[in-house]
C-alpha cells in the first residue's frame, strides 16, 4: 500500500498552536484517501513553531496528489490554528509542497492545493478547475462590497472590525500591540494631565514644549527651533508629510493677483515676476478643494475654522524654496489681503500657520486616507474576491493587501467615526472631512496613482532638492521591474493578458465596484497588453507601500510641534493686516486637549509594528518556483542599493529624508 510522509509546519505567531484534533484527505488524480487522523504526540502535536512529520498509509494508489483537505476539529474548547503549509514526500520520492499560511477557525474544511502558480486558462485537471470555482464562489460570498459612505470608494460589507472574516483580522501580536499604543503615547509623552483640557488655551509659543519635553526625535526637535523660517516652511512642501501638493506655476491665476510690486523684495534674479515665471522658478500651493467645505462645530464656544489658502513659493538663486506671498481664501479682495514676507511678523507668521493648517486637514483626509487607505482597500477586496490562491498575481500581492482592510476597519471605528480624532480634533471635522473625500474623489484618476505621471502633472520634475520625487522614483522603477520579472515568468504574450479572466475579473471589480464605475477616475476596466497589467500592479505595489510610507510615517516629526501645523484654529482668517498679535495667535492655535489628542494619535500612527514586514521580505513563501525566488532575491538587492544611496545622500544634512528608504518602507498599509 501506498505510504506518504506528511509534514505539517504551524506557525511561530502567539497562540497559533492548536490541541484540536487534525485530520488530513489526499486527492488525487486516481483517487481519494479517507480521513487520517494526524496525531503522534497526543496533545503536544501543532504546537507554536513546530514542524510536526507523519507516516501516513492508504489502501489505494491515489495518482498526482492535486489537494489536500484538511478538518480541524475541537478536542475540548474551539481554538483557532495558524498553519504555514503541508508538505508530502510520495511513493516515488517526490516533494509536494501546499502552502496554507493562513488561520484556521472553527471545524471547518479548507482544502490546499499545491503551490504551483497557474493561470486560470493553463487548468489541465477538471477537478483543479472545479476547484478553483468553487473557492472564487466562496471568497466572493465572504469579501462582499458595501458602500459605507456615499461617494467614497466602497469598502468591505463590515460594520464593525468583529464582523470581518478572521483570516484578514490582526494576529493576535500586532492586535494588542495596536491597543497599546495610544495608551503608551499619553504615556511617554506625558501628556496625560492635557487630554481632557478642551477650550483651554495655552498661554506662549513656549509653552507647547510641556506636551514636547519628553520627546528624543531629532527631526522634531529641530523643526522646534527653526519652524518659523521661512527655508523650512518652504522645505516641508518638498519632503514634508504632505509633498504632492506643490507644482509649477506658470501663470499668476485671476484669484490670487500678486503682483511684482508687491514680491520684487523676494527676488533675486533681476527678473521681473512674470520673468521668474516663464524661468520656471515660480511654484503654487493651492487648497482650492477646501473652498465651501463647512469647519467643525456650530456652538459659538467650540466653533472652529477652515480657510482655502493659495501660497506662492520662490526658487531662489541658490535653489531653495521660499513663501513669497499668501492669500488665505479663493475670493481676492479688501476682505482678503495678500500677506508677504515684508509684513509684520505675527501677520506674516499667522499666514502661513493658516496654510500649514490647510495643509494637514488635506493631507489627512485626501493625500492619506483616499489615496492610501481607501484605494488600497479597493485593491484588497477586489484581489480576495477574483483571483484565487493559485494565481501568480494573488501571490504577488496578498504581502502587499495583509491588514489593510482591519486598519481601515479600526480608522472607521476611531479615526474617522462619529466622535472619533476627525471630530475631536480637526477643523475639518464634524462631517467636512466627509466632504473633502467626496469632493477629491471627483478630481481623482487612475493616472494620478502612477507616480512619474505625477510628477509630470504638477510640473515639478526638476525642482532641486526633492528628495520625495528622486527617492520615490528610484523605488518605483525597482519595484516595476520586479513586477515585470514576475509577469515575464508567468505571461509569455499579450494573448495571455487577455484570456486570463480571473486578472480581468479582478481589474473590473476594482472600477466598476471599488470605484463605483465613475467615469471621471478613469480607472481600466480591463487590460490588454503585459506592458499595461505591469503598470497596473506597480500602482498597487507602490501605493501600498512607499507612497503611503512617504505620507504616513513622518507625522511625528512634523505635527508633534503643534504651532507648526495646527490641526486646527479658533479664529476665523485675519481680513486686515497689522491686527494680529501673539495673544490672538495663541487663541487661533489649538487647545490643550485637541493638541495632546493629536499629538498621541500622529505618535502612534507613526510607529513601525512588532515584526514589522518591510518592502522585499516575503517569509510567507507563496511561491515556490525558483524563477520567482531569483527575482525576489533580485528585489531585494536593488532595494538594497536604493537604501545605501539614499543613506549617503543624508550623511551629514539636519533635515534627512528617510521616509522613502525601502528598508523603512513597509509592504502594505497596516497601521
Amino acid at each position: 500500500m501506498p505510504n506518504y510522509i506528511v509534514t505539517v509546519a504551524t506557525g511561530s505567531q502567539f497562540y497559533a498552536g492548536t490541541n484540536s484534533y487534525i485530520n488530513l484527505t489526499l486527492v488525487g488524480t486516481e483517487g481519494c484517501s479517507k480521513k487520517i487522523l494526524l496525531d503522534k504526540y497526543f496533545y503536544n502535536d501543532f504546537e507554536k513553531g513546530e514542524v510536526d512529520s507523519y507516516d501516513i498509509t492508504v489502501e489505494q494508489n491515489l495518482g498526482e496528489i492535486e489537494l489536500v483537505k484538511i478538518i480541524k476539529e475541537k478536542y475540548w474548547t474551539q481554538d483557532d490554528w495558524y498553519c504555514k503549509y503541508i508538505a508530502l514526500k510520495t511513493p516515488a520520492g517526490d516533494y509536494i509542497e501546499f502552502p496554507c499560511f493562513r488561520w484556521i477557525v472553527d471545524d471547518k474544511e479548507v482544502v490546499l492545493r499545491n503551490g504551483q502558480a497557474c493561470l486560470p486558462q493553463n487548468e489541465k485537471s477538471s477537478t483543479m478547475r472545479l476547484h478553483r470555482g468553487k473557492e472564487l464562489e466562496s471568497k466572493q460570498k465572504t469579501y462582499r462590497w458595501m458602500e459605507l459612505t456615499p461617494g467614497f470608494p466602497k469598502s468591505i460589507d463590515a460594520k464593525t472590525y468583529e464582523e470581518l472574516p478572521e483570516e484578514i483580522q490582526f494576529e493576535c501580536e500586532k492586535e494588542s500591540h495596536f491597543k497599546l499604543n495610544f495608551i503608551q503615547a499619553t504615556v511617554n509623552l506625558g501628556i496625560n494631565q492635557f487630554m481632557n483640557m478642551f477650550q483651554s488655551s495655552w498661554s506662549s509659543l513656549s509653552d507647547f514644549e510641556q506636551i514636547f519635553w519628553t520627546i528624543k526625535n531629532s527631526a522634531s526637535e529641530y523643526l522646534m527651533q527653526n519652524w518659523k523660517e521661512d527655508l523650512n516652511f518652504g522645505y516641508q512642501f518638498l519632503n514634508g508629510c504632505n509633498p504632492v501638493i506643490i507644482q509649477k506655476c506658470t501663470q499668476i491665476p485671476e484669484k490670487f493677483p500678486v503682483t511684482h510690486e508687491m514680491v520684487a523684495v523676494s527676488l533675486e534674479r533681476d527678473l521681473t515676476l512674470e520673468e521668474e515665471l516663464k524661468a520656471g522658478n515660480i511654484y503654487l500651493a493651492d487648497y482650492e478643494i477646501l473652498d465651501g467645505i463647512p469647519p467643525n462645530g456650530t456652538d459659538p464656544d467650540t466653533v472652529q475654522y477652515l480657510a482655502a489658502p493659495m501660497c506662492l513659493f520662490y526658487k531662489n538663486s541658490k535653489n531653495k524654496i521660499l513663501p513669497i506671498a499668501i492669500q488665505l481664501s479663493q475670493t481676492p479682495g479688501e476682505e482678503s489681503p495678500i500677506f508677504l514676507p515684508s509684513d509684520d511678523t505675527n501677520d506674516w507668521l499667522l499666514a502661513k500657520m493658516w496654510v500649514k493648517s490647510s495643509d494637514f486637514q488635506v493631507h489627512q483626509a485626501i493625500s492619506h486616507l483616499l489615496r492610501t487607505h481607501l484605494i488600497s482597500e479597493v485593491f484588497g477586496i477586489a484581489m480576495y474576491r477574483q483571483l484565487s490562491a493559485a494565481h501568480p498575481i494573488s501571490k504577488l500581492l496578498l504581502p502587499h493587501v495583509r491588514f489593510t482592510v482591519a486598519i481601515n476597519a479600526k480608522a472607521r471605528d476611531k479615526l474617522i467615526s462619529e466622535e472619533g480624532v476627525f471630530d475631536k480634533a480637526l477643523s475639518s471635522g464634524g462631517g467636512g472631512h466627509v466632504q473633502l473625500v467626496q469632493k477629491a474623489l471627483k478630481k481623482f484618476t487612475y493616472k494620478s496613482l502612477c507616480f512619474p505621471e505625477s510628477i509630470k502633472a504638477r510640473g515639478v520634475e526638476d525642482l532641486p532638492n526633492y528628495f520625495y520625487r528622486d527617492d520615490g522614483n528610484q523605488v518605483w522603477d525597482v519595484v516595476k521591474r520586479f513586477v515585470s520579472e514576475v509577469v515575464g515568468i508567468y505571461y509569455t504574450s499579450d494573448k495571455t493578458v487577455q484570456k486570463d479572466e480571473e486578472i480581468q475579473a479582478f481589474v473590473k471589480d476594482v472600477c466598476s465596484s471599488g470605484m463605483q464605475d465613475f467615469d471621471y477616475c478613469e480607472f481600466p476596466k480591463s487590460l490588454q497588453t503585459r506592458e499595461q497589467l505591469i503598470e497596473y500592479l506597480t500602482v498597487v505595489i507602490f501605493t501600498a507601500s512607499a507612497q503611503h510610507a512617504a505620507i504616513n510615517f513622518g507625522q511625528f516629526d512634523w505635527y508633534s510641534w503643534i504651532p507648526n501645523a495646527p490641526c486646527t484654529m479658533r479664529k476665523p482668517p485675519p481680513t486686515k493686516k497689522g491686527k494680529v498679535d501673539m495673544n490672538f495667535i495663541m487663541e487661533c492655535l489649538p487647545d490643550h486637549g485637541r493638541s495632546c489628542l493629536v499629538l498621541a494619535t500622529v505618535w502612534t500612527l507613526s510607529q513601525f509594528q512588532e515584526n514589522e514586514l518591510f518592502l522585499g521580505m516575503y517569509p510567507d513563501e507563496h511561491f515556490i518556483e525558483k524563477p520567482v525566488r531569483v527575482a525576489q532575491e533580485t528585489f531585494r538587492k536593488e532595494l538594497s542599493e536604493v537604501s545605501k544611496s539614499i543613506k549617503n545622500r543624508n550623511e551629514g544634512k539636519h533635515m534627512q529624508y528617510c521616509y522613502l528608504c525601502p528598508e523603512k518602507i513597509p509592504n502594505s498599509v497596516a497601521i
